[in-house]
């Protein structure tokens, strides 16, 4: 199965740009995504490059310990297409089971959570290497809500393969995730899911 990013490059599609990754002074990167439609899906599309190479956003990618630095939820997931993801977004609860679609070391990994696909793509670069991270949703509205959470999370990425501490898995995340969905609605990126610990 080719992997999303070669899918993108192959086929017609709406107009993209990759992710604006910007380091300010004092602070850490800032990482914006854009919104797209993949084969008629709604879907947000981050693109961020690192002086690293493959192996080692590969194993940031796709290994248990590793995600756990900036990866939303804890995972345990079987290194084969077909096998089961489970994610335990809380200590102690039960997982959800979603499917790995595309497992293809040390480059493309994929897989369902809920109704939404998640693939990731690493790619050698000049300097180092890149990731793409496209998250096709089932609902077009999660859109601006779901592009904050992962510019949060690979902003802990970031970090991360920096060797700083990540946050990872806070309680309350707000105070970074409003800004950049502030500035998502601002754009007009498809909005109105509900927002977790906030009224309907």
């Amino acid at each position: 199965m080719r992997g999303i990013v070669g899918q993108l490059r192959c086929g017609r599609r709406s107009p993209v740009s990759s992710c604006r990754q910007v380091r300010q002074r004092g602070s850490g990167p800032v990482i914006h995504g854009r919104y797209f439609e993949f084969k008629g899906r709604p879907a947000v599309r981050f693109r961020c490059t690192y002086p690293f190479p493959v192996p080692r956003l590969w194993e940031a990618v796709s290994e248990p310990d590793e995600l756990a630095h900036w990866f939303p939820s804890r995972v345990r997931l079987d290194t084969y297409a077909g096998g089961d993801i489970e994610f335990f977004p809380e200590p102690h609860s039960d997982p959800e089971t979603g499917t790995v679609l595309v497992y293809g070391a040390p480059y493309t990994l994929a897989f369902t959570w809920g109704g939404d696909e998640i693939h990731f793509e690493v790619e050698p670069t000049a300097d180092g290497c890149a990731l793409t991270l496209v998250n096709v949703l089932e609902v077009r509205n999660t859109a601006a809500r779901n592009a904050a959470g992962w510019s949060v999370c690979l902003a802990d990425l970031d970090r991360h393969l920096d060797g700083s501490d990540a946050p990872g898995h806070r309680g309350d995340a707000s105070a970074d995730w409003r800004p950049f969905y502030q500035t998502y609605l601002g754009e007009g990126m498809p909005s109105g899911a509900q927002i977790p610990g906030e009224p309907a």
